[in-house]
Formats: C-alpha cells, structure tokens, sequence
C-alpha cells in the first residue's frame, strides 16, 4: 500500500476548490510566453489526473506519471470514462524512466515538496533533465517556506463533505521548513463512520535551493513567477511557479 492510498479516495473530494481548467489556461500562457509549443508532454506526480485529463482535452500530447497506485487508478477511471486514451506510468518522481524523450514536463500543486530530502529533489531534476529534448521546458510549483511556516504551520484543518469528514493536523518542523500531515479520515456509510489515518510530510526548499539544484541538473532556471501569475515573487508569495529550460546542444 502506497503512502496515499486512502487519500487517493478523498483526494478529489478535499480540492474541489483547485481550478484545473484555470490551471491549464495558466500553463497554456506560460508555454505563450516562453515562445514553446508544448509538443509531446509529461504531467509528472500526476495524483489522480486531473490535469493531464484537462490538457488531453485541449489537444496535448500528455501522459502521467505518479508514484501511488491508488492515485493512478483514480486516474485512469478519469480518462476512460472522457474516452481518453491517456498512458500512465507508476515510477516515482526521482526514479522516473521513460520510454524516450519529452518536450514538456509539468510537475504542480506541490508535489516537489512531497520530496523531503534535497537529495531527492536532485535525483528527480537530474532524471527530468535526462528525458528533455534540448530547447524543452521544465514548469513547475513549489510550496514557499514563507506557507510553511506562517500558513500550515502547527494548524489544524477540519473538511465536512458530503462523503467524507476529515481532520488534518500539521506539525511543523522549523529546522527543515518541514511540515508532518495527519489525515484523520471518517467515511459514512449509512448511520455509521469508519476511521482511516494516514499521514506525509512536505519539505519547503528556497528559491536559492532550486535554482542550484537545476543548474547542477543542466537546466537554466528561466523565470520565476508568484503562483498563477506573471508577476515576480513577494515576500508572502505561498507558491512559487518555475520555468527551467534545457539548453540547447552547442
């Protein structure tokens, strides 16, 4: 059993407030604006496939990748039931290994932060640089340490849906800008509620952090925008979006 195998249940459910259509619109612009024709894509820690299933609709050539199981097979359910044929492959995101190259890699909603050790985080840039074609573009987000600490902090989060009640308490670790997640979760089923737990945590790193961590990946950090738009970062920003391009060979 994966790490999120019982949120990949709820998942859905707990972010119905995430805009996966504005968020293809944003990667839609910023391909725009970088001058980039997506070609062939990856949405790389796809979760449950939203995304990859928004941007299928509007043309990309895209397919997933994820470590969970569970997430996967959410996902999969997804596309079959829009007619999508859409390739997804379980691999973890510092252990990915794909058929052949790709133009695009999109990574968002912070999954880079799910990788908490900067070890990690090298081997899923050094392993995303080795499947870019030259000239192709690397777009990811990442929790800032500024959300770590002043937003998910040590605070308790409670979520009543119509399926699923759910209690989630972080611990956050200044030391490491690290936050510990417990989900508490209680799934009716008629009069009675089941308990589930399961618990993760995120690592915030500094823009510094991943820059250099691209540089010693061969990709050149491009821009570097404030969550979902094309402004650049402010002191309170809670969500860093990164534009990382493969160089071109000489």
């Amino acid at each position: 059993m994966s790490s999120y195998a019982y949120f990949a249940g709820y998942y859905d459910e707990l972010t119905r407030n995430v805009d996966y259509g504005k968020q293809a619109d944003y990667l839609e612009a910023l391909c725009h604006r970088l001058g980039h024709a997506p070609g062939l894509s990856l949405d790389l820690a796809c979760g449950t496939g939203s995304l990859t299933v928004e941007l299928c609709r509007r043309g990309w050539d895209i397919y997933g990748v994820d470590g969970s199981p569970e997430m996967l097979s959410a996902a999969m359910q997804k596309a079959s039931e829009e007619g999508l044929h859409i390739l997804f492959l379980c691999q973890k995101m510092q252990r990915i290994d794909l058929y052949g190259t790709v133009d695009t890699v999109v990574c968002t909603l912070d999954s880079i932060n799910h990788l908490t050790s900067p070890q990690d985080v090298q081997r899923a840039f050094d392993r995303v640089s080795l499947f870019l074609n030259p000239g192709g573009y690397f777009i990811f987000d990442a929790n800032t340490i500024y959300k770590h600490r002043e937003v998910l902090g040590n605070n308790t989060f409670v979520y009543d849906t119509r399926n699923v009640y759910c209690v989630w308490q972080n611990t956050f670790s200044p030391s490491q800008n690290r936050v510990t997640i417990s989900l508490d979760f209680f799934h009716r089923d008629g009069n009675a509620y089941y308990r589930s737990q399961e618990s993760f945590s995120e690592r915030a790193y500094a823009r510094e952090e991943l820059e250099e961590m691209l540089k010693k990946a061969g990709l050149e950090a491009v821009e570097v925008f404030h969550e979902q738009s094309f402004e650049p970062p402010r002191e309170a920003s809670q969500r860093l979006v990164y534009a990382a391009r493969k160089p071109m060979r000489k």
